[in-house]
């Protein structure tokens, strides 16, 4: 399950690709579009800009702006910041001790197979596309 992070880091960073042509846009303005507090937002907000997805301006014109256009955004790379893992099970996560159990295992080919999926379905959705979706705003829940 994607935690609240990933979902708000993910609307997060729709709502700067919409707003991308105004360039820095204040936490203020949207943490209110987001309906997300500000406190909250700008944890969020530091883990992308220290990665590198965002980058911060202080002071006055200050805010947050993409690095890239927004079609050189991908879901995952977006929820890989935030989220532990997108395995669907324990023993694919990085960095997981090798099951004693995985030689006989009936079901690790088709966790392997989700997983697949899962990383490939979120790679091959950007930024961008999730802008084109809908009216531009904030009307939208993820």
């Amino acid at each position: 399950m994607i935690s609240t992070k990933g979902r708000y880091a993910l609307r997060v960073m729709v709502d700067l690709a919409e707003h991308d042509l105004e360039g820095f846009v204040p936490l203020k303005e949207i943490a209110a579009r987001q309906e997300i507090s500000e406190k909250y937002l700008e944890s969020i907000l530091k883990s992308l800009v220290k990665n590198g997805l965002l980058r911060g301006l202080r002071g006055k014109g200050g805010g947050y702006k993409l690095t890239r256009p927004p079609e050189n955004y991908t879901v995952r790379e977006i929820l890989a910041l935030t989220e532990d893992s997108l395995a669907p099970v324990a023993c694919l996560e990085d960095g997981a001790a090798k099951c004693p159990r995985e030689a006989g295992c009936r079901t690790v080919g088709l966790w392997r197979g989700l997983y697949g999926v899962i990383n490939g379905y979120l790679d091959s959705v950007t930024l961008a596309e999730l802008t084109n979706s809908g009216d531009p705003g904030d009307n939208y829940v993820i």
